[in-house]
């Protein structure tokens, strides 16, 4: 048990093992895997296709959804293991590691979410400083930073608990997170201290940094005419959306395993089912939809693909 963690996956209050409808649950999250993998990929290809949408905004939109692949890919196939498995367990290695990249590409999802909303204001309260301002040299810094930072802030956290010493055996949940903290024998005050700094930085500073400057997109557009206002709502909404998602399913990830409580069960994995389901598909859906360029080369692809379809006498 030294070197091993056991790791007690989806228990409903039911007390319903998960080996009961293991195959029921392979079959919907390999489903939702590949939806996932598919749906992000595909406006990633769009927008790397046409040159059209080789800017900041839909640059920074592909580096989004690549970064929502990399997390579900970080998660499902460990997962998906585990649902065929007679036992689940992970070594506390392993365990850190995941929850290593789990915090890194979460932390840099708020990190691309800035820079986008940054985009946004230069685009509609700057327009004629955006070509200075937003060059491709800034645009790559801007993309290297947000997964460097992250990987360098939550990396010492696993660091610093690498050693401790562990009495529980036993994690609530089904991905490794912020609980593994529990495990240990003895909570170290200078982790929590730094996790707290770290949730600071990366979750409520990045926020009122968006909600900053799209205050000041509302007060320019607000004096502007109406068809102004109506291009700040078409791009601006989508990311509205998202952080205002992505904030709720974080902040519970993270103050779950902070704060004393004892959440039920049932609660637990509805909220871990939505950050490692509902959001990764959340993303292309609303890019997908709600962004009129982007909507208009996904129906010519579906268009062209009936047609294929039909040719070929699918």
């Amino acid at each position: 048990m030294d070197n091993e963690l056991n790791v007690t996956y989806i228990t409903f209050d039911g007390h319903v093992e998960v080996q009961k409808y293991r195959y029921l649950y392979f079959v919907i999250m390999f489903t939702a895997y590949i939806l996932i993998i598919c749906s992000n990929s595909t406006i990633v290809c769009i927008i790397v296709i046409n040159k059209a949408l080789h800017e900041p905004m839909y640059i920074f939109i592909a580096a989004l959804l690549i970064n929502s692949v990399l997390f579900s890919t970080a998660i499902y196939p460990k997962l998906l293991i585990d649902f065929l498995s007679e036992k689940q367990i992970i070594s506390y290695s392993a365990c850190l590691f995941q929850w290593f990249i789990y915090y890194t590409l979460a932390i840099s999802e708020f990190f691309l979410l800035s820079v986008m909303a940054y985009d946004r204001y230069v685009s509609i309260c700057k327009p004629l400083q955006y070509p200075t301002i937003m060059r491709k040299t800034t645009v790559y810094i801007f993309l290297i930073l947000a997964w460097i930072l992250p990987a360098c802030q939550v990396s010492i956290g696993p660091l610093m608990i690498a050693n401790e010493k562990l009495c529980y055996f036993v994690l609530k949940g089904i991905i490794c997170n912020s609980t593994v903290q529990k495990l240990h024998c003895v909570s170290s005050a200078v982790v929590n201290i730094y996790g707290l700094i770290m949730f600071v930085s990366a979750v409520p500073l990045p926020l009122l940094f968006i909600l900053f400057t799209y205050t000041r997109i509302l007060i320019i557009t607000y004096r502007s005419s109406r068809e102004v206002r109506r291009k700040a709502a078409q791009t601006c909404l989508p990311h509205l959306l998202v952080l205002i998602n992505f904030s709720c399913l974080s902040t519970y990830d993270v103050l779950v395993g902070r704060l004393e409580t004892n959440v039920s069960k049932i609660v637990r994995l509805i909220m871990s089912l939505q950050m490692i389901l509902y959001h990764p598909l959340f993303n292309p859906i609303i890019y997908g939809l709600k962004l009129k360029e982007i909507y208009k080369h996904l129906k010519r692809l579906f268009k062209w693909s009936r047609v294929i379809c039909i040719g070929v006498g699918i």
